[in-house]
């Protein structure tokens, strides 16, 4: 397996080198902590070198920890400079926070400057980005082909063209070499034309032995136990890789795991980060705090865009409406007006449109600017929504959703809130559906505090217009 010993050698080597990175940013920073004309002092004497030689190793340990805690190293995180970025940061902060924690709670002797962490974590990400940045440009040019583990799929669907439309992206270390029929071919018109077909099912054997693929995918599952049993074997002589695309859980697929119960082995969804119970403290917590300065910083706006819209539209300022939660319960979202009074009184629940007649002249300000949504922290403090999750919808408009779109309602796992993964991506208002929903889902599929603030920070930069 060519490209996994070349992966795993690459990972060694860039562990080493981000050791040895970090630890020249430690020393950067200690220099210039204390003995800069920055921050050097008349009436303290700085520490010696090999006073702090101990707590940089341990500053090393600790970063270098974080990083493999946060996969930096695994094998899809090595093209992917964005997420690179992203952990890296991520560590950052954290090692910040637990490298001064340990300093106070073990009492290190001399004490950690907290100016130092400070300066450390800068120095750090900043040195880690450059040689990272600079090592992938080089890496891509010279050796990507060599980093690519070669997929051959037998049979294919819908969901092998979705990966192959994955793999061909520029930081997929995955490369599809071809597909194979199934035992039981169900057409050739399914295939994309990119794909090189590269035999019958009979073919297998020999296919495996010449081209040594790193990786065997089964697409096509339906057949019996009896012939996927025979291709894992054949897999196994052949040190190969097999993996089964699961077509009959197209929805919350980091969560299948495997349960014992009694003697029987069963598949289901468990271990949805937001299924724990510290996750979801964790995150109100954040709810909280976050509610309470928005809504803070929301007094002056809705004092400000409240008197444009009675003035134009004498009448309530706020608009409530009852949208769908967490576990389907319902609740009174609060916003404010952006049309006018009685807007759904003719034509019952419908979405807003483009140029929609019904719609006040501040109000299109309002909803380019997601002003609307400002007083939805006060939701948010109630408990009835957070401050990251999928957008909630009218209960009237979701008894179609759910008969029409698959998975809906696998939304409704968490509690709805005023920005997603969806919205940042541009899927929001008058827009597909179906997109939304699988943004949807990966969001709590892979949930995190850190996601939650990563969208949080995006919602102010990519704000797509709404209708």
């Amino acid at each position: 397996m060519r490209s996994s010993k070349t992966n795993d050698r690459l990972t060694l080597l860039l562990f080493s080198c981000d050791t040895v990175v970090v630890f020249i940013g430690l020393i950067i920073s200690f220099v210039v902590r204390f003995y800069s004309r920055w921050f050097v002092s008349n009436k303290v004497d700085p520490p010696l070198f090999d006073s702090y030689l101990g707590l940089l190793i341990i500053g090393v340990v600790l970063f270098m920890a974080l990083l493999y805690y946060l996969n930096l190293y695994h094998n899809d995180n090595l093209l992917r400079f964005r997420e690179v970025i992203w952990i890296i940061v991520k560590a950052s902060a954290m090692w910040c926070l637990l490298y001064l924690g340990v300093s106070l709670v073990f009492k290190l002797q001399p004490n950690i400057s907290r100016l130092f962490a400070i300066i450390s974590s800068i120095s750090i990400v900043s040195a880690l980005l450059l040689y990272r940045y600079l090592f992938l440009l080089i890496l891509k040019r010279v050796y990507a082909r060599n980093l690519k583990q070669r997929v051959l799929v037998v049979g294919w669907n819908q969901e092998a063209t979705i990966l192959l439309n994955e793999c061909a992206a520029d930081n997929s270390i995955y490369t599809i070499t071809g597909c194979i029929d199934g035992p039981e071919p169900n057409g050739k018109s399914s295939i994309p034309e990119t794909v090189v077909r590269l035999g019958q099912y009979e073919d297998l054997p020999n296919l495996l032995g010449n081209m040594e693929p790193d990786i065997l995918i089964l697409a096509d599952v339906n057949i019996n136990g009896t012939i996927i049993a025979d291709i894992v074997n054949l897999c196994e002589k052949e040190y190969i890789k097999f993996k089964i695309i699961p077509s009959y859980f197209q929805i919350l697929l980091s969560g299948l795991k495997f349960e014992s119960f009694g003697k029987t082995a069963l598949l289901g969804v468990t271990g949805l980060p937001l299924q724990s119970v510290a996750n979801r403290i964790c995150k109100r917590v954040v709810d909280c705090i976050g509610s309470v300065v928005g809504l803070l910083m929301a007094v002056p706006i809705i004092g400000v865009f409240g008197f444009f819209i009675y003035v134009e539209s004498p009448g309530p300022i706020f608009y409530r409406q009852t949208r769908t939660g967490r576990n389907g319960r319902e609740f009174q979202i609060i916003k404010l007006r952006s049309m006018k009074l009685n807007a759904e009184s003719k034509g019952g629940a419908q979405w807003a449109v483009e140029d929609d007649p019904r719609r006040l002249k501040i109000g299109e300000l309002l909803r380019k600017l997601n002003i609307d949504e400002v007083p939805q922290f006060w939701n948010v403090l109630k408990g009835e929504m957070s401050l990251v999750g999928p957008r909630p919808e009218r209960p009237e408009l979701i008894v179609d959703f759910r008969e029409q779109i698959p998975h809906y309602n696998a939304r409704h796992a968490c509690k709805p809130g005023i920005t997603g993964w969806a919205q940042i991506n541009g899927w929001r208002g008058n827009t597909d559906l179906n997109e939304r929903i699988k943004h949807d889902i990966w969001y709590i599929e892979n949930w995190s505090v850190w996601l939650d603030i990563k969208i949080m920070l995006l919602t102010f930069v990519k704000r797509d217009n709404a209708y």
